[in-house]
């Protein structure tokens, strides 16, 4: 069996920055600023202005819209209702603002799947959409994306990407099912009769603003509810914020597009999501991405989904089967039910089935390890691939060293629950300049998918970069089977 390495790396670039709100909690501190930005006389307040958007208009997209905003945000530190120039208001904002290098420290652990567009193509070629983690200051995690083609004879290409880079849009009006926040509520230990009391004044769907408002009145009505009900409030709008939607502009490009953490669960990272193309019984389709969202103390499972790549929706995962990470959902029910898997004793792989995709109540153990390359622990490196011969799936095994490899194993189609297939020796494994990294020792992927007869398997390399290989699919499924 040929395993193809690409010369084709994709690098973390630094220059790639985009606009994040400098945060200032002393509120005195911020008075003082805004005091000292407003003893400089206009003339002196126009060219600081002109200072500021030389040095970073071309860098951005709508810097100018950006800084207007973070004045807003300290508008109610100025000691006068008189009217300030736009030259003021800039500058104002641009104190309160900062750059932001998403790339600067690692670009790495991909998954691809295909492009909601495969218009304009020549026969056989195929586009795709590729994420990957991007590691930056303060070691925060996010969710970028590169597009790319496979042409018809199996070269790859990605897209160069813009300079620029676009921060997502909160949906205010995203909504939520009233049964299952109550569910999630009671399993988090949450549903109190506070909760309850408070869950009677929502409708069947509710936004977080419902929430906060009816959090309002309650409160007004009695004023110890507000003591009596802090723990259980606070939990409360935790779970809505945890579970959001976002946008993008339409004009933007996929690669300006960036998933940065914006809840206190996220607040210090989005690690390695894994997505998938998936179709629905009745034809429809979605593409799926499991995560894990890291607030520097707890892990939170998450889904995001959506339909092109403009518009997130982001949901917690549920039931008492979601822990640890390395979620990766399969493309398509089965039996008419979802089914993912999942390592929850950060050891072996293991097989979930749900009703819903957003509940996991019971899992059975698929896959233990057994050779010497995965004895520390096994995992999956994405989404199960359906082929005519069953289930493959990509793994990763972790050995002496703490050396990282990519397996492979094969599941029936119609019962995944049997392994039919599984690879003696690693498919693919650290080499030469692979080794050298932020981690060293290490090849990783979130996620592959099958062209052509042709296996793509985007990789990391030491948690510093991303390449790609390929492996002819018939030769991997007769050493699979032959296994």
């Amino acid at each position: 069996m040929k395993v193809h390495r690409t010369r084709l790396i994709l690098r973390p670039d630094a220059k790639r920055v985009f606009f994040r709100p400098f945060e200032i909690t002393d509120a005195a501190r911020i008075s003082r600023i805004v005091a000292r930005v407003m003893s400089i006389n206009e003339r002196e307040a126009e060219a600081e202005c002109r200072f500021v958007l030389s040095h970073f208009v071309d860098r951005h997209t709508r810097l100018r819209d950006y800084l207007l905003e973070r004045f807003e945000s300290v508008r109610d530190h100025l000691i006068t209702d008189k009217p300030l120039s736009e030259s003021r208001r800039l500058l104002l904002g641009s104190y309160f603002t900062q750059e932001y290098s998403l790339e600067a420290a690692a670009l790495f652990n991909p998954s691809i799947v295909p492009h909601p567009d495969q218009s304009g193509l020549d026969a056989g070629a195929l586009r795709f959409v590729l994420s990957l983690r991007a590691v930056g200051e303060g070691h925060i995690s996010s969710i970028v994306f590169r597009t790319g083609m496979i042409a018809p004879d199996g070269t790859i290409s990605v897209s160069e990407p813009t300079p620029f880079v676009t921060a997502a849009t909160p949906v205010p009006e995203a909504r939520h099912d009233k049964a299952g926040f109550e569910r999630r509520l009671s399993e988090l230990g949450l549903r109190t009769r506070h909760a309850i009391a408070l869950l009677a004044e929502l409708g069947d769907s509710f936004t977080a603003q419902d929430l906060e408002r009816v959090v309002s009145s309650i409160r007004r009505r009695d004023r110890d509810f507000a003591v009596r009900s802090q723990e259980t409030v606070q939990g409360m709008i935790a779970l809505v914020r945890a579970n959001y939607e976002i946008t993008f502009d339409p004009g933007s490009r996929l690669s300006e597009r960036v998933i940065f953490p914006s809840t206190a669960a996220e607040s210090r990272g989005i690690e390695d999501a894994r997505f998938v193309l998936f179709r629905e019984d009745d034809g429809s389709v979605a593409w799926h991405g499991t995560y894990t969202a890291y607030d520097g103390r707890v892990i939170l499972p998450q889904l995001v989904t959506t339909d092109d790549f403009l518009r997130f929706r982001i949901a917690s995962l549920n039931g008492p089967e979601v822990r640890n990470k390395g979620f990766a959902l399969f493309p398509r029910r089965i039996g008419g039910r979802y089914a993912m898997l999942s390592r929850q004793d950060n050891e072996n792989i293991h097989l979930m089935f749900s009703d819903s995709i957003h509940f996991w109540d019971t899992r059975q153990t698929l896959l233990r390890p057994t050779h010497p390359w995965e004895f520390v622990q096994l995992g999956n490196c994405g989404s199960p691939i359906e082929t005519d011969a069953g289930w493959l799936v990509l793994t990763h095994g972790v050995g002496p060293m703490r050396r990282y490899t990519i397996g492979a194993i094969l599941l029936d189609r119609d019962d995944p629950s049997r392994v039919i297939g599984r690879l003696r020796e690693p498919l693919l494994e650290p080499i030469r300049n692979e080794r050298e990294g932020y981690v060293p020792n290490v090849v990783y992927s979130c996620g592959a998918l099958v062209h052509a007869g042709r296996l793509i398997l985007p990789y990391a390399m030491s948690d510093q970069c991303a390449s790609f290989a390929t492996v002819p699919l018939d030769e991997l499924i007769a050493e699979l089977t032959d296994n």
